[in-house]
């Protein structure tokens, strides 16, 4: 191989590249050679005059810089198209030989020109200039040629010896890829140079064109701006200004925040300062330059000293104005994240009453809204006062060359500014509206996805979507108002440089102030400078008040109460034997109201006591706990605990993540430990039936697993800390009778036997196994002591106990005692037998199954990967978002007065460069009047242009909005309830309110913006080429490099702006759930942990965030380099035509247009790309508006009868139900037939079917085959509504609305107040409303948390008992209720459901026996079907064991 390397470089394309570049050289140095004998020969005299003007020497000069372009050019294409992508490690031999050689060349160039002007020869300074410029740049290659290497791509990769196999690059490759996410970003250590250029973002806009960016290639940030970094230095400073956050004001926060950024803040302000000095250097030689082409020498090479001066000043400004801009952003970005872990840590300290006072809705707006808006205002932060100085100094110009006329400039400046200070003011109240009236939607959408299961069974989506349709009209009442204020302060803006120098002409012509042509193009230049500050005014003053209404609501957010830390003494583990003690506590939810929630507590407990706390619904039991927690605000008394925490709470709280994260829940991984506490929890083999075990991901809140196991992985996450003390809240009501024992015997009485722990519990039969038991009743611990002592002292425990007796009596005590006897001993090994019997069944099909399963992979897990669209957004994106508004019939027009404005504005300009003396010695073209009143005609016509297209624009994007808004809300609202289970929350939220945000208030601007900088470019380039056709030569290759510029930065770009979505979404549900769970995190004291993962997350949104800042400024640093190039060269064009070839005047104007160029070529490509980032916005909405909808909620033809069902008979019929095409069946072939108007029990183990057989029911899950009847329908071929609303159900987690009681049992408003009210007393609520001052009109808080779990399950079978179905189900209704109350239901429903179908999944079996008839379900089969009577006869049926160890428990609670 390496023998023929030698001749292999002749057929590289860089060696054709590089001789085509050297004959390029022979040719240049042919010229030179002949270029300085002429210059020898010249001596002093002028060379001869050629022809049309041009000297010899002239086209010499000219053609051997044609001739470099082009030799330049061409190594420039091979460089791109060869050595980037080539692994040599040096730059090609023959290339660096001309480096050198060129070098030489320039060197020796340079010599002879000095050595002619020591001789006092005549030299061009144009010469010195070139001469002196390719000595630099030969310095530079040379260096880079023989001292750098080429690093096109470092690929170790490719230089593995072949022999290792392929082991280590794999590994490389894999650790490469974890290794992305490990890496700093180059910024921190980049080189003076790098940063100047932003060289340092090349690396990773490269990697976006090679493939598709992820996470894991975005590189870390430096520790100075990351949240972990910054965090604890702006909290320490907020301390410092306010002493405690309860104090803060939002002077104390603002000041916080600036001294977190003064470095950037100063540096940035500097950067304004140079740049605005900058940038006026243009209109304030524009008039020496007019004078200059009029043919007036000031000196010698003026022409040249001045484009020099021109180009300087662009690049001053272009590097000042990029590096402002990245610096402002770099602050945003880290004030962002410190307020997002402010309000983070805010949310996990809130006490109860402050969260009351905030919806988590209204929470999460101020992270994901608030706190986005004051990072962004970083950009505005320097505009008031910039505006004064560029106006201050645009004065000075003025006033040098229209003398008193710049007061009337002065004047109507402040006029149009104060033409502003009204509309700003409409624009923050609008704003504001729009914001409450967006909380409030926020607010409720988010209540209605949480609950959305509940109100598909009920048939009530529609209903609640029109509310939300409702709340969104008032939003959209103040959106529209606010459009159109935009519109007309859009048309001030546009109108405002053109009203200016109406004025300001006016003035001159009426004071007798000469105008020539040279002066009023100066100052036209100037107005346009003014333009921007003018026109950006409204926007400063809009992001001034938006951001301070965000830092007043984010201050008053933190001030807010935390819980108090005093109510608990702690005090350290071992140090006492009492583990907690109550002594005269006196406990209230509301501090304000007059009776507290706990009263006269009194309590001791020792060290390794059971206690269990019983009572009626709604005593207080679930606030003892609180209160022991620190969780309720104490009025007065003590308590003290010794030793640490665990906490299960009554609601299950479970993070979305896998199943063991959940159970280690920060803690080490000890094997031996977790097993046996998987073991205790009876959660093995429900991690067998899951198919990815413990790694199972779970949905968000739990979603795809039952009750059940929500509540035994909460119990296997309290018993794994290994704490001192454990609080129960309930945990057995949510899991069966079989299950529910195990529980009590393996965790409280097995593993926890050492341990202090507290109980509540409605079941009777976990009782006498405490030590100690408190009774509860409104508020007090009524009574206290043992089982045996309390039974025979008082009555409110004999309530509870008699009433579970009555329970127990429907099971035929002879048959109970003999069952008792037989089988005792045999239950629990029948249960493990049948268990094994399932798990060989499930082996031996997962051996069948064996290469689908492979296959499914992660698909199986039910939270899939947030779906990211690839690549280009599409240009039928642009398309649907550009028709949806009256089919597009408004574009056109708003096109039309785009270009009409442009054309006016070009020619009110040149008449008035083309109608004006050059110089005051000249006859004017036209009269002074003439030139005014033509001038102010044509300005008029252009404002009149402008605000047609704001109004059409307004008109169009808010019609759009509204489209958008209304579409993808039907499409989520009737989306199936699978669609819910696998798309998180916050995902809906993000769509719903960020997206919707921008599709309201940005995308018009953006979309409309990219058309008027383009009509405003190619306006510029026409008036440029009229005077200078040459520019074209070089305006093409220019436009050309910025066309693949932008098109190898877009891809990059495009892929960080969707990551920044994408990264957007965990961080917000991150702090949802922290907010649902924080009583349980404080519990754990994880809030620590917590606060770190959130600040990890934030700086995984900061991360694109960051670099997308970068990458935008890398772009537009080397689109403003070649326009500023660009403009130099047209200039330089302009200065060698000899005179009185053009019109100086028109030269002039071009040139005036010129100083604009740069501006608004990066303004179309800036726009281009933020449009692209924004209109992915449309693009996430326009997903899900093509979510598969479910069936139809109504058929016409196919409408059951008004009276279906009458008898109420269900027919199963070979049932087979998965949840997810790429899931296992849950029912896998169910028949049965429940009888019309009987009661039927369904029994079995948690994750058997029971719920599923439900849903199959309602059909929130179609049967994947098989069918169900119910009186002879197929419910499969009716509409969905008909169905749901012909049934009734009592879910499993009773809901409440935020509302009214009236809106929460009747929210379609179908019934009479005298309905409702029958109906709560026949529910025993109607005494508890009575009280309450609304009566049926009194608030009920967002999830119904003024109401206790048992009161909000009284409320859902008051819903049942209003709709009087023929059918009823009960989902495992009584597992929040004391026995009593669970009586009482019963009772209820045996009165008011006697001929009805109750169907009851249920966990007491005492709620089965009186059914008529029991199924029993085992892995998605009906295992037993028959009377209750009839299955106890059979001693061996598994009902009987089930039946006979409930009694064995709770006889044996009975007689202790």
């Amino acid at each position: 191989m390496h023998s023929a390397k030698g001749t292999d470089f002749l057929f590289k394309p860089v060696f054709l590249r590089g001789v085509s570049g050297s004959f390029h050289l022979v040719l240049l140095f042919v010229l030179f050679l002949s270029w300085v004998y002429k210059k020898f020969k010249v001596g002093r005299g002028e060379g001869p005059k050629g022809r049309n003007g041009w000297s010899d020497e002239g086209l010499v000069t000219l053609l051997d810089w044609a001739v470099r372009t082009l030799a330049w050019g061409a190594l420039c294409v091979s460089f791109r198209t060869q050595l980037f992508n080539s692994d040599e490690p040096k730059y090609p031999f023959l290339l660096r030989v001309w480096w050198g050689f060129y070098l030489f060349i320039s060197s020796y160039c340079l010599v002879i020109d000095i050595v002619l002007y020591r001789e006092h020869v005549n030299v061009s300074t144009q010469y010195f200039v070139s001469d002196s410029v390719s000595v630099v740049t030969g310095l530079f290659f040379s260096y880079v040629g023989f001292f750098g290497k080429n690093e096109g791509t470092e690929d170790t990769l490719l230089e593995e010896p072949l022999l290792n196999g392929d082991s280590t690059a794999t590994n490389e490759a894999e650790s490469n890829k974890s290794k992305g996410g490990e890496t700093v970003t180059p910024y921190s250590n980049a080189g003076f140079f790098s940063i100047l250029t932003f060289s340092w973002m090349g690396s990773l806009i490269a990697t976006g064109n090679k493939k598709t960016i992820d996470l894991e290639d975005v590189p870390q940030l430096d520790p100075r701006d990351s949240v972990v970094g910054s965090f604890p230095t702006f909290r320490d400073k907020l301390e410092v200004e306010c002493g405690t956050i309860n104090r803060m004001t939002t002077l104390n926060l603002v000041k916080a925040l600036i001294s977190s950024v003064w470095k950037e803040i100063l540096l940035t302000a500097l950067l304004v300062v140079i740049y605005t000095l900058a940038s006026y250097v243009g209109p304030y030689l524009i008039d020496t330059f007019i004078q200059y082409l009029n043919g007036r020498r000031e000196f010698k090479n003026e022409g040249y000293i001045l484009v020099s001066v021109f180009f300087a000043a662009k690049l001053v400004e272009c590097l000042t104005k990029r590096h402002r801009f990245f610096r402002v952003q770099q602050a945003g970005i880290k004030v962002r994240s410190v307020l997002i872990t402010m309000i983070y840590n805010k949310g996990l300290t809130l006490s109860c009453q402050s969260k009351q006072g905030h919806s988590s809705g209204e929470i999460i707006n101020f992270m994901s809204v608030d706190a986005e808006r004051i990072g962004d205002f970083a950009w505005y932060i320097h505009d008031p006062w910039m505006v004064l100085v560029q106006v201050a100094i645009a004065l000075l110009i003025l006033y040098k060359n229209l003398g008193l006329a710049s007061i009337a400039t002065l004047i109507a400046t402040i006029i149009v500014m104060l033409a502003n200070v009204p509309l700003g003011k409409l624009q923050e109240k609008f704003q504001d509206k729009i914001m409450e009236s967006k909380d409030r939607r926020m607010k409720a959408t988010s209540e209605i996805l949480r609950n959305m299961r509940i109100l598909k069974l009920q048939g009530w989506e529609m209903k609640f979507l029109s509310k939300i349709n409702e709340l969104r009209k008032t939003e959209e009442g103040w959106l529209k108002k606010y459009v159109y204020t935009s519109a007309m302060t859009s048309f001030v803006f546009w109108g405002a440089p053109t009203f200016v120098s109406v004025v300001t002409f006016g003035a001159c012509v009426l004071m007798g102030i000469p105008l020539e042509s040279g002066k009023i193009l100066s100052a036209l230049a100037t107005f346009r400078i003014l333009q921007e500050p003018i026109y950006n005014l409204p926007d400063t003053v809009s992001m001034i008040v938006q951001t301070k209404v965000s830092l007043d609501r984010i201050a008053s957010f933190l001030r807010h109460d935390d819980l108090q830390s005093d109510v608990v003494e702690r005090l350290p583990r071992g140090s006492s034997d009492t583990a907690i003690e109550i002594i005269d506590g006196n406990f209230s939810w509301e501090l304000s109201s007059p009776n507290p929630t706990l009263k006269d507590i009194n309590l001791k407990v020792k060290n390794g006591l059971r206690v269990a706390v019983c009572g009626t619904v709604g005593s207080g039991k679930s606030s003892l706990l609180s209160c022991i927690l620190g969780e309720v605000p104490k009025i007065s008394g003590t308590i003290k605990l010794c030793g640490t925490k665990a906490y299960v709470a009554q609601s299950p709280w479970i993070q979305s993540g896998k199943i063991e994260e959940n159970i280690l829940f920060g803690k080490e991984m000890d094997r031996e430990k977790y097993e046996s506490i998987l073991e205790a929890c009876s959660l093995k083999k429900d991690l067998e039936i899951l198919s990815f075990g413990d790694q199972t991901v779970i949905g968000e809140r739990g979603i795809n697993l039952s009750g059940g196991q929500k509540q035994r992985i909460q119990i296997a996450r309290a018993l794994y800390q290994d704490a001192d003390i454990y609080l129960f809240d309930d945990p057995f009501s949510a899991v069966d009778a079989h299950t529910g024992s195990h529980l009590f015997k393996e965790c409280l009485l097995g593993l926890l036997s050492s341990k202090t722990v507290v109980y509540v519990t409605h079941q009777v039969e976990f009782l006498p196994a405490a030590d100690l038991i408190l009774v509860m009743k409104d508020g007090r611990i009524t009574q206290a002591g043992k089982y045996r002592d309390i039974l025979n002292s008082g009555t409110d425990f004999m309530e509870l106990v008699g009433a579970h007796k009555k329970a127990l009596s429907a099971l035929d005590s002879a048959e109970a005692e003999s069952a008792s006897e037989s089988t005792s001993m045999s239950v629990e090994d029948g249960s493990m037998a049948s268990a094994n019997e399932v798990v060989q069944k499930q082996e031996n099909k997962d051996v069948q199954d064996g290469k689908a399963d492979d296959i499914v992979g992660s698909k199986g897990q039910i939270i899939q990967e947030e779906e990211r669209e690839k690549g280009k957004v599409g240009f039928s994106v642009y398309w649907k978002y550009i028709t949806m508004a009256y089919g597009g019939v408004l574009v056109p027009f708003i096109l039309l007065a785009q270009v009409l404005f442009q054309l006016l504005q070009i020619g009110s300009n040149y008449w008035m460069a083309w109608g004006s003396p050059v110089s005051q010695d000249m006859k004017p073209a036209v009269g002074r009047s003439m030139l005014i009143i033509v001038y102010v005609a044509l300005a008029i016509g252009s404002s009149f242009c402008i605000l047609v297209r704001s109004t059409l624009l307004g008109t169009a994007g808010y019609r759009t909005a509204t489209l958008l808004f209304n579409k993808m809300h039907f499409c989520i609202f009737r989306a199936p309830m699978s669609f819910f289970d696998s798309t998180p929350t916050g995902r809906i939220l993000n769509r719903a309110s960020t997206d919707q945000s921008a599709v309201d208030l940005n995308i018009p601007n953006r979309v409309a913006a990219v058309a008027s900088s383009m009509i405003q470019l190619l306006g510029i380039i026409a008036v440029m080429s009229q005077v200078t056709w040459q520019v074209f030569i070089i305006f093409i290759p220019v436009i050309g490099t910025c066309i693949w510029y932008q098109q190898y930065y877009i891809p990059s770009a495009r892929e960080l702006a969707r990551l920044v979505g994408v990264c957007k979404a965990p961080v917000i549900q991150h702090f949802a759930e922290t907010i649902s769970g924080a009583t349980t995190i404080r519990s754990f004291d994880e809030g620590s942990r917590f606060s770190g993962t959130n600040m990890k997350l934030t700086d995984a949104y900061c991360r694109p965030k960051f670099h997308i800042a970068g990458a935008m400024e890398w772009l537009c640093f080397r689109l403003d380099m070649l326009s500023s190039i660009t403009f130099a060269i047209s200039l330089l064009f302009v200065i060698s035509l000899p005179v009185g070839v053009m019109d100086p005047g028109i030269a002039g104007l071009a040139v005036t247009y010129g100083l604009n160029l740069n501006m608004l070529q990066m303004w179309v490509i800036w726009n281009i790309c933020e449009m692209e980032n924004k209109i992915i916005s449309v693009e996430r909405i326009f997903q899900y508006t093509c979510i598969p909808s479910e069936p139809p909620l109504v058929i016409e033809e196919n409408q059951p009868d008004y009276s279906w069902p009458s008898h109420g008979v269900v027919d199963i019929r070979d049932l087979q139900v998965r949840y997810a095409p790429h899931m296992p069946l849950v029912l896998r072939g169910l028949t049965c037939t429940f009888p019309g108007g009987m009661k039927t029990g369904i029994v079995g183990r948690t994750g058997s079917g029971k719920t599923t057989l439900i849903q199959a029911l309602f059909r929130i899950v179609e049967p994947a085959a098989g069918q169900i009847m119910i009186d002879g329908i197929n419910i499969s071929l009716i509409g969905l509504h008909d169905l749901r609303s012909r049934l009734s159900i009592i879910p499993q987690d009773p809901t409440m609305f935020e509302g009214t009681v009236r809106s929460n049992l009747d929210p379609l408003e179908e019934y009479t107040d005298e309905q409702i009210w029958e109906a709560l007393d026949k529910c025993q609520l109607g005494d508890e409303v009575r009280k309450k001052e609304g009566k049926l009109d009194s608030a009920v808080s967002e999830n119904g948390e003024n109401w206790s779990m048992g009161q909000r399950q009284l409320v859902c079978l008051g819903r049942v008992l209003l709709k009087k179905s023929k059918v009823l189900v009960l989902d495992e209704a009584t597992a929040s209720v004391d026995t009593a109350t669970d009586n009482l239901i019963q009772q209820t429903l045996r009165q008011h459901f006697s001929n009805c179908t109750v169907i009851t999944i249920a966990h007491r079996i005492t709620s089965v026996l009186d059914s008529d008839m029991v199924l029993l379900l085992s892995n998605g089969l009906v295992e037993e079907f028959d009377s209750p009577t009839r299955l106890l006869e059979n001693k061996s049926s598994s009902f009987a064991l089930l039946v006979a160890e409930y009694t064995v428990r709770s006889n044996s609670s009975v007689e202790n």
